[in-house]
């Protein structure tokens, strides 16, 4: 997967949003996924990503940011959560954070392993586990 070809994608499906919003849409939605997930998870999952967005997904045991949330952990928290630290990332809406959570969430389901995004999805709570494309968050429940 190439990093232009996701930010590309992830900025068509988000209607009309710019490159810039598209790039901070992407980093926001990976680190606070990072934050949901458990360490080695968090981890896989970065490993299949192209390397710009490295950043994005911080090895466990990396500082905290000034949010003062931990990366790769498995911290628990809810959908409201996750909206409400997307949308400080990027600097938009909780609304929009939940509509581009789900395009950059569909976008990695295309290039991310089918393995690994039903891993992902199955560390998620079900109201998470929603912004997961429909096909991708039934098969986890089963």
């Amino acid at each position: 997967m190439r990093y232009d070809d996701l930010v590309r994608t992830v900025q068509e499906q988000s209607r009309a949003v710019s490159r810039d919003e598209a790039e901070r849409t992407v980093s926001a939605v990976l680190r606070t996924l990072a934050e949901r997930l458990p360490e080695g998870l968090a981890e896989h999952l970065a490993a299949q990503l192209p390397h710009e967005l490295a950043g994005s997904v911080p090895p466990a045991g990396a500082p905290a940011e000034e949010s003062g949330h931990t990366r790769g952990t498995g911290e628990r928290f809810g959908l409201t959560a996750f909206a409400g630290r997307v949308a400080w990332r990027a600097g938009i809406t909780e609304e929009a954070a939940l509509q581009r959570s789900a395009v950059v969430l569909n976008v990695l389901d295309a290039f991310v392993s089918p393995e690994e995004m039903t891993k992902v999805a199955g560390a998620l709570p079900a109201d998470i586990r929603e912004l997961l494309p429909t096909t991708r968050a039934v098969e986890s429940e089963a």
